[in-house]
Parts: C-alpha cells; sequence; structure tokens
C-alpha cells in the first residue's frame, strides 16, 4: 500500500486534518466515558473555534458563535468583553463597572442589569461603592409595594431596554447576524467595527440634530435663515447633546 505525504497537503487541508484528529479524540472520549458532553467541543470543521452555548431559547436552544458582554452609556455602546467560550455574565459586572470609572473618572448612579447579574455577590459590591442596581430585592417579594417602587422598577426596565435595542440595531440595519468571516481574529474584528457603526450612526445623528436646530425656531419650530450663527447657542447645544464637557473643553476661551 502506498500512502501520501502529509508535506503535499496545503495549510488549510493541515489544519483541517488536525481538526479532525482532535474531533475523533472528543468522541473516542465520550464513547469511553458514557457522557454526552466535553470541554472545548468541535462542531465545525472549518471553524473550530466556535463552541455551542446553551441558551434555552424557543426554537433556538442552542447558538453558536461569539458571546458578548456589552453595555450602554448614553445610548454609546462599549464592548466589555467577546469569547467564543460559554462564561457567566454576572462574573464580569465588577470589571464593567471599573472600566466605566476608568473612562469617565467616577463610578455610575445606577447599574441596569439583566437578572443574572442581580447576585448576592453583585449587589454587596455595588452598594459598597454607592451604586443603585436595578431589579427588585432578593429573597420573597414583599406583599405590598409602593407605588413609588413600581415607578421606580418600570423606569429601570425601560431604560435597560436600550441595550436590547441596540443589539437589534446592530443585526437588522448593520448585519451583526452575517458574520462571514472565518478565522476568530477577523470575526472579532468585524463584530467590532459593527459596534463601531452603530456608535458613528448615534454620532452622525446628533450631529444633524445640531446642525438642523440652528436654523430652527426655538419657538414655532419652523425653520428660519439666520443671519449668523450664534456661538454661546452653539457651544450650549454641544454640551446638552454631551458632544463636549465644558469643564474639560477649551472652547469658551477660543470664542
Amino acid at each position: 500500500i502506498s500512502w501520501g505525504s502529509l508535506e503535499n497537503l496545503s495549510k488549510r487541508q493541515k489544519n483541517c486534518l488536525e481538526t479532525i484528529k482532535k474531533v475523533y479524540e472528543q468522541q473516542q472520549s465520550m464513547w469511553e466515558n458514557k457522557t454526552q458532553s466535553v470541554p472545548q467541543r468541535i462542531v465545525s470543521l472549518t471553524q473550530p473555534h466556535i463552541r455551542p452555548i446553551v441558551r434555552g431559547k424557543a426554537g433556538k436552544p442552542i447558538e453558536f458563535g461569539a458571546k458578548l458582554s456589552v453595555s450602554c452609556v448614553d445610548n454609546y455602546v462599549f464592548l466589555d468583553k467577546i469569547s467564543w467560550e460559554n462564561f457567566n455574565e454576572s462574573c464580569h459586572l465588577k470589571e464593567q463597572v471599573e472600566k466605566y470609572k476608568e473612562t469617565f473618572g467616577y463610578y455610575p448612579e445606577s447599574v441596569h442589569v439583566d437578572k443574572i447579574y442581580r447576585t448576592r455577590e453583585n449587589r454587596n459590591w455595588c452598594k459598597e461603592r454607592g451604586i443603585r442596581i436595578s431589579g427588585p430585592k432578593l429573597g420573597r417579594p414583599p406583599k405590598n409595594v409602593s407605588e413609588e417602587e413600581k415607578k421606580q422598577a418600570h423606569s429601570d426596565e425601560c431604560f435597560r431596554n436600550a441595550i436590547e435595542g441596540k443589539f437589534g440595531q446592530a443585526k437588522r440595519r448593520f448585519s451583526l447576524n452575517l458574520v462571514m468571516t472565518k478565522l476568530p481574529e477577523t470575526s472579532i474584528t468585524s463584530i467590532a467595527i459593527t459596534f463601531l457603526v452603530v456608535n458613528l450612526s448615534k454620532l452622525l445623528r446628533q450631529f444633524l440634530s445640531l446642525f438642523l436646530s440652528l436654523f430652527t425656531n426655538n419657538g414655532t419650530g419652523e425653520l428660519v435663515k439666520p443671519p449668523f450663527i450664534n456661538f454661546d447657542y452653539t457651544l450650549n447645544n454641544f454640551y446638552v447633546l454631551k458632544l463636549i464637557d465644558l469643564s474639560e473643553n477649551s472652547w469658551s476661551k477660543v470664542a
């Protein structure tokens, strides 16, 4: 019998062969140990870095792809963590809050999170730093809830929905759910660029609103043609839209 040499294989074929060997070893291990799972299970020969992630959703109990941990500040999205392995999001809340402090110089007044983040450890950690975490308290729900608490809970939930909207926007308008790249590095880059474009879209809308406000009569809402542009009025609009920070910006000195 004449066997071919592996030296004649291309780099892609060699990588695929190594992946097939690992798949065989994983299947052999599950057969011998009589188990249905194995660490770092490979589900794709062309993309061996992809892992199955159990989500438990109706119609889609298992999803494949990168898992993201994203935060939203003033409708701008920050990609805090991206991994091909399944991870518990609640373990990264402290890291995300510390990144917020590093970026803005102070802790947030409140954090609006999903149920999985509301662990006792995260609650105590936020309480020590004067951060209010959204959601009901742990334990048995109280029988009587005041109208103020109901209003606060409704407001927190509406505020938290902003991050869900960002995911929907990224998927519908910017093809986040159609990442066609194969390598893990190129896929991560594609996902990061998607959120960058989401932020640029938000920034463009703010600039457009600011530009139109320069030609709008505040009293009637009609478009007007001003003889000149009021610098103080323009600066105030930039400040309201949080495009600049007057405490750290030198625009007022230039005026």
